[in-house]
């Protein structure tokens, strides 16, 4: 949870990193490039799989996540301590650049160990429902970072925070880490990997095993391509860009939005626990995989759905009236009747004609963010929970899927590397690259095509390549 909280203050401040960091210039292309910053950590996520997941299999897995927590903790506190661009220039974005970077390669290294770790000392039978609380933690990682910023933000004036207050959540990390590090030298290594050491069958080159030998290999393909490519579109989708959809897109206050989003998160979080537990009984496979379907199939009603909730209508009478003021009647010099989306479009009509209609292009142009009503909130909100379930069948069983699917002596470097390319690179380049989506064509809803059509083709390839398996450690 500490490390998963450490990486995700990042894409939950990237606006104020935007600022901080980029040139002013172009907020459009800052908030690009902070993306793809926060980009760089999960596409090098597959690297750290291979370093320390070989680490996991010859050394053992309790020093190996030891290493990559210090290595995770030191590199948030430090981007909490870089000088902002006005001060240092170029070297401020990449420093930013090089502390994801080692953020990414830790949580490369982490995930599997810790997923082993409690798989291997789980029951039979067990061990979907003790893995889960492993899947909760990103979920509580992200809750608890927007609950100390949003804890900030409201101690302190507006000012304050985008000038340094926005530190705060970075530097205290330090002291997460301090007491998860105290934790975990408390720790026993895995009764598995005891055994296979007192065996002497700890693999000499776990490398060449996972990635050299065409029957591992082959489940290495069927775990990305079958299972967590899509799994990783889903989860970033399901709570990352359905967070910014609504801040960038949909122009909504961010505030409003994250205070939403944590009790939406909370009431979701035991859906982990209880889709695992069912794969314990019913198999892994088809939990999965209907998890991906259902977000395939309804990500765009949904989200056109969630639109129309933002809609002009929404808004009190005072808000359009300031909104028109400031952002498009001064700039039309017309009066205006009525606003609304359209084909991800915000279109104009003006009190002149009942059939005029003026095109004034896609939501980011309205710049004065406004608040919803508690009720068209609750609405979005429970939209982003149908979503939330989605996550929660394809991501709480996968732990003891990938576990299950690989022999103990390459399990960490076997199942690593899969996740974290499926997590890291598909699902981690989510927000990026459906964002650039919607700059490039226009429209809001553009972004949705590169989950639905990888968690499409990961649903058709894992009903053809994956095979339920008897439970064993």
């Amino acid at each position: 949870m500490i490390e998963w909280y450490d990486f995700y203050i990042f894409g939950s401040l990237a606006p104020i990193i935007a600022t901080q960091f980029f040139p002013k210039e172009n907020p459009t292309a800052a908030f690009l490039a902070t993306l793809a910053a926060f980009g760089v950590g999960f596409v090098i996520r597959p690297f750290g799989a291979i370093v320390f997941g070989r680490l996991g299999d010859i050394v053992g897995r309790k020093y190996t996540f030891l290493l990559t927590l210090l290595i995770m903790g030191g590199s948030t506190f430090a981007i909490g301590l870089i000088p902002n661009y006005d001060s240092i220039g170029i070297f401020a974005p990449i420093i930013v650049f090089v502390l994801r970077a080692l953020q990414g390669l830790a949580l490369g290294g982490e995930y599997g160990g810790a997923a082993i770790y409690v798989a291997e000392h789980a029951p039979e039978g067990k061990k979907g429902y003790f893995t889960s609380f492993i899947q909760t933690t990103a979920t509580i990682g992200l809750l608890i970072s927007l609950a100390v910023i949003l804890a900030c933000k409201s101690l302190m004036s507006a000012e304050s925070f985008s000038a340094w207050g926005w530190r705060i959540p970075f530097l205290v990390s330090i002291i997460l880490v301090m007491i998860s590090y105290y934790i975990r030298t408390k720790m026993e290594e895995s009764p598995v990997f005891k055994e296979l050491k007192a065996e002497g069958k700890t693999s000499k080159n776990p490398l060449k095993e996972s990635f050299g030998k065409w029957k591992n290999l082959k489940l290495v393909l069927i775990a990305l391509f079958g299972a967590t490519a899509g799994q990783g579109v889903v989860w970033y989708t399901g709570q990352f860009y359905a967070m910014n959809f609504c801040i960038k897109n949909l122009n909504i206050d961010a505030a409003q939005i994250q205070w939403m989003l944590i009790p939406v998160l909370l009431i979701g979080t035991p859906l982990f626990i209880f889709f695992a537990r069912l794969s314990d009984k019913y198999g892994r496979k088809w939990i999965m995989l209907t998890g991906m379907a259902l977000a395939a199939c309804l990500y765009m009603p949904i989200y056109h759905a969630m639109a129309k909730q933002a809609d002009w209508n929404a808004w009190s009478p005072e808000d359009q009236e300031t909104k028109i003021e400031k952002d498009v009647a001064k700039e039309l010099s017309i009066e205006i009747k009525t606003w609304r989306y359209s084909d991800g479009q915000i279109r104009i009509e003006r009190t002149e004609t009942s059939t005029a209609i003026k095109d004034i292009g896609k939501a980011p142009k309205i710049t004065n963010t406004l608040k919803l009503s508690e009720m068209n909130l609750f609405i979005i909100g429970l939209l982003i929970f149908i979503q939330l379930v989605f996550v929660c069948m394809a991501y709480g069983p996968i732990a003891a899927f990938l576990v299950e699917l690989f022999p103990p002596e390459i399990r960490y470097t076997s199942l690593s590397l899969p996740y974290h390319i499926g997590n890291g690179v598909f699902g981690g380049l989510t927000p990026l690259i459906a964002e650039s989506l919607v700059v490039s064509t226009g429209n809001i809803f553009s972004g949705l095509w590169y989950p639905i059509i990888i968690a499409g083709t990961t649903v058709v390839l894992g009903a053809i390549l994956i095979k339920e398996k008897q439970r064993s450690n």
